[in-house]
């Protein structure tokens, strides 16, 4: 195995992947090619969905427009890089690229969490509040939550990344996942991580963890309200539009919590991979297929869309 011996300077990384199996990483190649190319072209669709119905133009699909282009970009960081790790020679990548990649991963990991967080304070609002709705998430409203949770979480991997990258790596330098993600690198690290561990800690609880306070507390609130629905069909509909929303919120806060808020000692090699798999796959493929097929206003869209495209 290509490795590079104690005391020089690792310049680049070595992947394990999935499988060292030839066959095994032929069906993995096809089976996640086929999952990426699903995932971006079906949040382009959602995204010209949104883009050209003019009912969608509401807070609620501005941040789903925003989420939908942060999965494509999510899912782009990681997954073309496993595929070609899958079917090259030599699964190597630069220190360089590999700190880059950690860099925009972790980005877009982290505005995924704070958008789903503001994604709920919106639905607290327009079911809470429904009188105040427009007031309160107007347009300028809007643009400046959607803009905090993508410079936050910017800024957070910024910091993150300068310490992981800065921790000396002088050997082994085989990199057992299928993408940079910083709980792997910091195992390779020659020198002691517990500070950097605490700085990822931190930024977690910030990013993550407060983000999910807010869903809880929102859905919390929403359900109280909904519970004092006289309306059959009024708490149907109220609920109806939390359920895709929070299906997301339990596949990736789920595994994202799982993986990031575990002391790396306690965090099992090939469990890390499988989880991983979910939060950057799996996830991103998914949040389509639900917010499509349990949303009554996007299926309406779509069948408006598609009757265009026969008449």
């Amino acid at each position: 195995m290509n490795t590079i011996e104690t005391n020089f300077t690792v310049t680049e990384f070595v992947f394990l992947g999935l499988s060292s199996q030839p066959k095994t990483q032929l069906i993995l190649f096809i089976m996640f090619l086929f999952f990426y190319l699903l995932t971006v072209v079906g949040n382009i669709i959602i995204i010209t969905i949104i883009q050209v119905e003019t009912r969608l133009q509401t807070p609620m699909y501005f941040f789903l427009t925003n989420l939908s282009f942060l999965d494509i970009c999510y899912t782009s960081t990681d997954v073309p890089q496993m595929l070609s790790n899958m079917v090259a020679g030599k699964k190597t990548i630069p220190f360089s690229r590999c700190a880059t990649q950690m860099y925009f991963s972790l980005s877009f990991g982290m505005t995924e969490c704070v958008l789903l967080g503001v994604m709920a304070y919106d639905r607290y609002v327009a079911i809470c509040h429904p009188l105040h709705y427009a007031v309160i998430m107007n347009r300028s409203t809007c643009g400046q939550l959607a803009g905090v949770s993508w410079a936050s979480s910017f800024l957070s991997s910024t910091v993150i990344n300068i310490f992981t990258s800065s921790l000396p790596y002088c050997g082994p330098n085989v990199l057992d996942h299928f993408f940079c993600e910083v709980p792997s690198i910091l195992r390779l690290a020659c020198t002691d991580t517990s500070f950097t561990e605490m700085v990822v800690f931190v930024f977690t609880v910030v990013i993550v963890f407060i983000p999910f306070l807010l869903i809880v507390v929102s859905y919390a609130r929403i359900l109280l309200t909904v519970l004092r629905m006289r309306s059959a069909s009024g708490r149907h509909k109220a609920l109806s539009t939390c359920a895709s929303h929070l299906t997301v919120v339990a596949l990736f806060y789920g595994t994202g919590i799982f993986m990031y808020m575990r002391p790396q000692s306690k965090t099992s090699r090939a469990g890390g991979k499988i989880i991983a798999v979910f939060y950057t796959v799996i996830t991103p493929m998914l949040n389509p297929l639900i917010y499509s097929l349990r949303n009554q206003d996007v299926k309406g869209a779509l069948r408006r869309a598609l009757a265009k495209q026969r008449t």
